[in-house]
């Protein structure tokens, strides 16, 4: 076995402290850029857009849900996969969701991260009733909205459903 100085830490050794103190680094930056507070406009705009899309979602409003999905949206769903087609989302929520499903926002566990220059990011937890399958029970489960502003209003950009 190989014996080092007590002074000098073997190489691997200060590598570790140097990754060990990089993490900690990263940490204490991401939580300097934490989500907005709960009453800045940014955090109340986007709790604003999330009730008016799934307002419509719950009430089969196509129009108003087209109207709040990018043209270029990505919806990726833990059992559904990935869909781009804006067009195919809206015809497959009316067809399988509409007057089925009702989806309800787990109140207090949202998060917003303001992207500079861009929008921002939504985190929470919501939950889905199935009107045809009156006892089955709903678990919340969480969702990542990427907000993005142009000049035509706020869009839901990217969206990931994981249940």
């Amino acid at each position: 076995m190989k014996t080092y100085p007590l002074h000098r830490p073997p190489l691997y050794a200060s590598i570790r402290h140097l990754l060990l103190l990089l993490a900690i680094l990263v940490g204490a930056l991401l939580d300097a850029t934490a989500q907005v507070p709960e009453d800045s406009e940014l955090y109340n705009t986007i709790l604003e857009l999330d009730n008016s899309y799934f307002t419509a979602y719950n009430q089969c409003d196509m129009e108003t849900q087209g109207k709040l999905l990018s043209d270029d949206l990505e919806f990726y769903h833990d059992q559904g996969g990935l869909s781009t087609s804006k067009k195919e989302i809206l015809q497959s929520i009316e067809v399988n969701i509409c007057g089925k499903v009702t989806r309800s926002l787990v109140a207090g566990s949202v998060e917003v991260h303001e992207i500079k220059g861009f929008g921002a990011v939504e985190i929470g937890l919501h939950t889905f009733f199935n009107n045809r399958e009156p006892d089955a029970i709903s678990k919340p489960s969480r969702f990542v909205t990427v907000w993005k502003q142009a000049g035509d209003g706020w869009k839901m950009h990217r969206i990931i459903s994981l249940h």
